[in-house]
């Protein structure tokens, strides 16, 4: 049976079975049994049936064998779905719930409200042609990144998912409307490895080595079935470049409007955007006043601009990037536990590997964690992107300077140690489902850029009494990375809003160019670092939430101390902020300080 059609009768035995009782009529008791069911039904019903790929990573096997449906048709019947559950969730009185309760339920109808403005305003489906490409690859990766099933299991689920991403492309072809230009090249950009990844990656999980499966019928299928995935992508990288790409005329920005809309939706933040541009800049002048100060502490003789390229070739060798993030390790949890900086759940420690194929255009690293309900499959991946065989020396060498001696302690900081991953092992404890598998940016992302500072604050990496002046030096360069990655986070910001919004710009545009400039003059980074940054930012397009969520966490910190004098112990704050799970700051705001004061 078709993966939306089944979703579909789900969701509509469910309308007809279980209609909503007038709020008014709820007794407390009554209405937490009732969000608790509409919100059970929900994940169940419309979320993971839309989004097989969104379950498999959470861990809900029963959807492995299942594709997201592309069609119009699909699109039309999850946003129908939608609308149904965002009437049954509204109708629930949060008056009547628990304080915890009540702000589930706010988080799950913000949830539903900007899937709504992405697929009937945004329609993202209607102009990102690397949403399919990168999609169907993304799909087979779940399958074969982690062993929560026996090989045979996994390849049976991945031949059930290839079969019908053929019909993915074809539903490509008759949604992709005028989509913007760089959205097609980007896609161009990707498509050859997501080509590879499927001649060379998926053949080697399955076929080969000590894991290989065994099945005879499913060894004997999947040839054919990854054939066919390899040839539709083939196909729809020459449609890509011989019709869609020449008509790709179309605009990424998403207006105030929109934009405002999705940062409330996503990030419960309703900040103006001059005020947010106002905050963006005074951090950004902030973070070029400190680098400034210190390039001048390292060598007086040399202006700021000077020291960051002398530290653009302070890295190791590419083939042994991997290695030297994994020798960060060790300090960095020594330090958490001598310093009582927050609790560490478990001794497991993540794995390090390359960037998959599919996401290398837009990121430098990343970590994959285990979703919250994966039982069998423990494994967590530190991601780096190594520099491509075929570059030339200078991208290399422009590559290779985002991950300088001291980007690579803070990146080191922000994807494992006390960041992303730590934040991870503290997910049995998260409150509730809805803050295990909604997690809104400015908690996961504004967490781990918060650690680059206060690690370093709270005295990792600080020089000894004793030291060398080659280990003060290299403690100075540390704390430049530290800045240089926060500028590079606050030169995100303003392009976030600028790009989207042309806010304070008298001509109404900013255009790709300027960002690049941007993030290169005044968000120190490579002309390599700029241009993926921008790329990035034309489609992730609030990705102004690391600066914005680090800085509510630090003003959020600073009330409880204020609040709660000598008393306040920066593990305990820790501690309770995890606790909370990933909610959006004013929600945590909250649960832990008892008002309404503004998050910023």
């Amino acid at each position: 049976m078709n993966t939306a059609l089944l979703a579909l009768s789900l969701v509509a035995g469910s309308l007809m079975l279980t209609p909503a009782a007038p709020a008014q009529h709820l007794s407390a008791d009554g209405a937490i049994q009732t969000f608790s069911f509409f919100s059970d039904q929900y994940f169940n019903d419309v979320y993971f049936h839309f989004f097989p790929t969104a379950a498999t990573s959470a861990g809900l096997h029963q959807f492995d064998p299942q594709l997201e449906d592309y069609s119009a048709a699909s699109i039309q019947r999850q946003t129908t779905a939608l609308h149904a559950y965002e009437k049954k969730i509204a109708a629930i009185d949060p008056t009547a719930l628990d304080a915890s309760v009540a702000a589930d339920r706010e988080i799950l109808l913000n949830s539903i409200h900007s899937q709504l403005l992405s697929l009937e305003v945004i329609r993202n489906w209607e102009k990102n042609p690397d949403n399919y490409s990168t999609g169907v690859t993304n799909s087979i990766f779940v399958l074969m990144e982690r062993p929560f099933a026996s090989p045979d299991a996994r390849l049976r689920s991945v031949i059930a998912r290839e079969k019908l991403i053929p019909q993915v492309f074809l539903e490509a072809r008759k949604n992709l409307k005028n989509p913007p230009r760089i959205f097609t090249e980007i896609a161009l950009e990707q498509i050859g490895d997501d080509i590879s990844f499927f001649q060379n990656d998926v053949p080697a999980a399955f076929l080969s080595g000590p894991q290989a499966a065994t099945d005879p019928t499913a060894k004997a299928d999947f040839p054919k079935s990854n054939a066919a995935v390899i040839q539709s992508l083939k196909d729809y990288a020459t449609w890509l470049k011989s019709d869609l790409l020449p008509r790709s005329n179309g605009d990424f920005r998403l207006g105030p409007d929109t934009f405002r809309k999705k940062l409330l939706y996503d990030e419960m933040v309703d900040i103006p955007l001059d005020r947010l541009l106002d905050i963006a800049f005074a951090d950004l002048h902030k973070n070029q006043a400190d680098f400034t100060r210190i390039a001048h502490e390292l060598d007086p003789n040399k202006t700021p601009q000077q020291v960051l390229a002398e530290l653009a070739t302070i890295h190791p060798d590419p083939d042994k990037l991997l290695s030297s993030f994994q020798a960060t390790f060790a300090g960095l949890i020594s330090f958490i536990r001598t310093h009582h900086i927050i609790t560490i759940p478990s001794e497991l420690q993540p794995t390090l590997g390359e960037t998959p194929p599919f996401m290398r255009a837009t990121t430098f690293a990343s970590m994959d964690s285990p979703g919250p309900f994966e039982t069998h499959s423990t494994q967590a991946f530190f991601f780096v992107t190594l520099p491509e065989k075929a570059w030339t020396p200078q991208h290399i060498a422009e590559h290779m300077a985002s991950f300088n001696v001291g980007t690579i302690t803070s990146t080191s900081v922000h994807e494992a140690y006390p960041g992303h991953y730590l934040q991870f092992l503290w997910q049995n404890q998260f409150p509730s489902k809805i803050r295990k598998i909604i997690q809104p940016n400015t908690n996961v992302e504004g967490w781990a850029h918060y650690t680059e500072q206060m690690m370093l604050d709270e005295g990792f990496a600080s020089p000894a009494a004793d030291a060398t002046p080659a280990q003060i030096r290299e403690a100075k360069l540390i704390r430049l990375g530290q800045l240089q990655d926060a500028l590079l986070r606050d030169a995100r910001f303003v392009n976030s809003i600028k790009l989207h919004t042309a806010q304070g710009e008298p001509s109404g545009n900013w255009s790709i160019d300027q960002a690049v400039n941007f993030f290169v003059k005044q968000g120190y980074q490579s002309p390599a670092a700029g241009l993926v940054e921008t790329k990035r930012g034309t489609a992730d397009a609030t990705y102004l939430y690391y600066t914005l969520g680090k800085l509510e966490i630090m003003k959020l910190r600073e009330d409880l101390k204020t609040k709660q004098g000598p008393a306040f112990n920066l593990q305990d704050f820790h501690d309770s902020f995890m606790r909370q799970g990933p909610a959006p700051i004013k929600v945590i705001r909250k649960a832990m300080l008892h008002n309404d004061s503004p998050v910023l």
